[in-house]
């Protein structure tokens, strides 16, 4: 991929951060928890500079992030205040662009941007992309100690495999995707869950803080996309189920409107109600943010875990063989999520809209 889709996790541009020390006064100024415990604030001088230093070792001052897409841009726009961001794109004009609109430098060689960087984070679409990038470019120019942050929606066992890799070249290697769409993203209050060596969690901790409202530790390599390919099934699920709740309810002359204000003060509520349902189904606009072919990805990453586990998972099955059935018929790669409901809708050839 060489462009950044209107929808999606993130698109596939490429972008170098860099840590300075001396940082601005911001209330949103992260903190290190050793092994994702007790805050630990960043000390900090008297000087009018209000200067914050990292007192632990291993610190990281130059960050190469990699992926600018509808999470990846206002993610990376979040370090600009405290980081000085260089950014990189295979689209020399999105490379302009990006770098004027959020205060970066822009560079034209991701290798080369590699070289001197202290971590590499990754906002991409999919496993196959980060394996070609790091196989293909980051693992022959990162220097032994470089931390790389997967924030994107790998394939757990793909994720696996890559932190040994890495461990065997000197590297030290996170997953941490994120949840809670570009909404989230935009301020700083994604939630993310994080797998890997525990000195690396310290490592990657103030990033992640700059871009999380909740930062988890879920465990070891893997563990990370695991949780996150697991929490979209989930939600995936409730939002089919609630598309088909509130066309069946159209159909038997219910107002869908009437419908959530009942549901979300009763035992059926969910996410999908709550949040998705009447902002971007019902006003028709389907614009939430996350593509309906990257929730399709996740769902089949997930269907691999559950298989794993139940001889018979028919929930997840008939929740992926709908979703498909969805993608199969928008033929859109620029669908949102949410234009599921479009499908459901095409099934009974009723609208749920207000």
């Amino acid at each position: 991929m060489v462009s950044c889709a209107p929808l999606g996790c993130c698109g596939l541009v490429y972008a170098t951060v860099c840590v300075v020390a001396n940082r601005p006064s911001d209330s949103r100024t992260p903190s290190l928890l050793p092994a994702f415990g007790r805050a630990v604030p960043f000390a900090r001088t008297e000087d009018r500079n209000q200067e914050w230093l990292i007192t632990m070792s291993g610190t990281i001052e130059k960050v190469l992030f990699v992926g600018l897409g509808a999470m990846g841009e206002p993610m990376a726009a979040l370090l600009a205040p405290g980081w000085d961001l260089r950014v990189n794109d295979v689209s020399a004009e999105r490379t302009s662009e990006v770098a004027s609109t959020i205060g970066a430098t822009a560079v034209a060689n991701v290798g080369e941007a590699a070289s001197d960087v202290d971590a590499v984070v990754l906002m991409l679409p999919n496993s196959r992309i980060v394996e070609d990038l790091l196989r293909g470019t980051l693992f022959a120019s990162l220097r032994p100690g470089t931390l790389i942050i997967d924030m994107s929606s790998s394939r757990p066992e793909s994720t696996q495999i890559l932190a040994s890799e890495a461990d065997a070249l000197g590297l030290s290697y996170v997953d941490a995707p994120v949840s809670g769409g570009r909404a989230r993203a935009l301020t700083g209050e994604l939630a993310i869950m994080v797998g890997g060596e525990g000195d690396a969690k310290r490592r990657a901790r103030p990033i992640l803080e700059t871009l999380g409202g909740s930062v988890v530790d879920t465990g070891a390599s893997g563990t990370g996309h695991a949780m996150k390919a697991l929490n979209n099934l989930l939600s995936a699920t409730g939002l089919l189920a609630a598309c088909e709740v509130l066309v069946a309810g159209s159909r038997f002359g219910l107002d869908p409107q009437v419908m959530l204000d009942v549901l979300n003060t009763s035992t059926g509520r969910n996410h999908a109600t709550e949040v998705k349902m009447a902002k971007f189904v019902l006003s028709r606009s389907f614009d939430a943010g996350f593509a309906l072919d990257l929730m399709v990805k996740d769902l089949r990453t997930a269907a691999e875990l559950i298989d794993g586990a139940f001889p018979e998972p028919s929930v997840t099955a008939a929740t992926v063989t709908a979703w498909t059935n969805a993608q199969t018929f928008l033929n859109d790669p620029r669908a949102d999520h949410t234009a599921i409901a479009r499908w459901v809708e095409s099934r009974d050839h009723v609208e749920a809209a207000i």
